[in-house]
């Protein structure tokens, strides 16, 4: 039996922060989380002045390191879920474009086959699906190809979900188009409809709201923005508590001060830290390929040769450190917005999101600069510390 304790650093838990505790790892769960110092025999590594949080869950991510989930590549994806790792991310939501109906069901057919057979302990483990596209406005289709924009419908959303074999969790639509509604009554309680790519007004959101909507997609991005007549998606997004919102935090996508008005108007249970990444994250500066069209990296942005942002190169360990500083919240209170949140959406915390008890020991150790020291899946520890 493989036991040990992560030991006298600072421990996150939903009931509030244990300075020192430690957390006891038995066959890839968590078996004992306690105060003080740790007086048993196990191996005890060593978390002195660090922070012991849970492992990140990115529901939002196209890709990173040289892989994209649309290259519909099963060693592709080993790679990305690997070196995910290494920013603390120990979940995601393998994230499609909008792209040909036959290019998403290639890579949805990737996707769960390799979900079905990846090591869970050397990888990210991929949770699920965010379907990005291809219903979406053709008003604001961002770094989306338009060519593929179409309508949605309940037979081409169980057509996806069919290929993906139940694995779709999330779907960013346009609330405003032509089937939106219909849509939204049928599959709203099986699949979280997210609001992006959208042009649709104030009270066409909160309409959405009504017929099932949940989330909005990257928020200020892609969207009507708020104007002091016309709120717009924003305005909803902040006002309405039934939506809860992801953010890109990499200070390019959103000011700081666009990101702390956010926090400020949803809190922390009904945020959510994304990184939006595209294959590029991780990599040098360069020339590289999003769905089909040409990014252009350079420094910490990637943009299409006509300026748009095209998903970002951002890790989840410098978001969270990014939402720290722009927020000046403390980690105590911003840590489940990059896991526990995420768990609880997708209806996975009884097994992650949170160090407690009998949850699977996924797990991440950082400094107080938010770099990740180990990394910790399904209980084998992955060691990153910088000199």
């Amino acid at each position: 039996m493989v036991e040990y304790v992560i030991a006298n650093g600072k421990v996150y838990t939903e009931e509030g922060v244990l300075d020192p505790g430690y957390v006891k790892i038995s066959e890839g769960k968590i078996s004992e989380v306690g105060q003080g110092e740790y007086k048993g025999n196990l191996e005890v590594v060593d978390a002195s002045g660090r922070h012991v949080l849970p492992g990140f869950i990115d529901i939002h991510i196209h890709g990173g390191y040289g892989e994209d989930a649309m290259d519909a590549s099963y060693d592709g994806l080993k790679h990305l879920s690997e070196s995910l790792l290494s920013e603390g991310t120990t979940s995601y939501l393998a994230t499609t474009m909008t792209q040909s109906k036959e290019n998403i069901d290639r890579a949805l057919t990737n996707i769960v086959k390799y979900k079905s057979s990846q090591n869970k302990e050397e990888a990210a483990e991929i949770a699920g699906v965010h379907l990005e596209g291809p219903f979406i406005s053709e008003h604001k289709v961002g770094a989306q190809n338009p060519k593929y924009v179409q309508r949605p419908s309940v037979e081409a959303i169980e057509h996806f979900q069919h290929t993906a074999e139940g694995n779709i969790k999330i779907i960013t639509f346009a609330a405003e188009v032509e089937g939106a509604q219909a849509v939204l009554e049928k599959l709203s309680d099986e699949i979280i409809f997210s609001m992006g790519h959208t042009v649709a007004t104030f009270d066409e959101v909160n309409e959405a709201v009504e017929h099932g909507a949940k989330h909005a997609t990257h928020l200020y991005n892609a969207g009507t923005p708020f104007e002091h007549r016309h709120p717009g998606l924003f305005g909803a997004a902040w006002t309405n508590d039934g939506i809860h919102t992801e953010l890109i935090a990499d200070g390019i996508h959103s000011h700081p001060a666009a990101v702390k008005i956010a926090y400020t108007m949803k809190g922390n249970q009904r945020f959510y830290l994304i990184t939006d990444a595209m294959r590029a994250k991780g990599m040098s500066d360069g020339e590289y390929d999003l769905g089909g069209q040409n990014v252009i990296v350079k420094g910490s942005e990637a943009r299409l040769a006509s300026g748009a942002l095209a998903g970002s190169i951002l890790k989840m360990n410098d978001g969270l450190r990014n939402m720290l500083n722009f927020t000046g919240a403390s980690l105590e209170e911003m840590w489940r917005v990059a896991s526990l949140n995420q768990a609880i959406a997708l209806g996975i915390d009884q097994q992650k999101g949170s160090i407690q008890k009998e949850k699977d020991a996924d797990i991440v150790v950082l400094d107080n600069e938010m770099n990740v020291s180990t990394t910790i899946k399904n209980g084998k520890l992955h060691d990153f510390k910088t000199q």
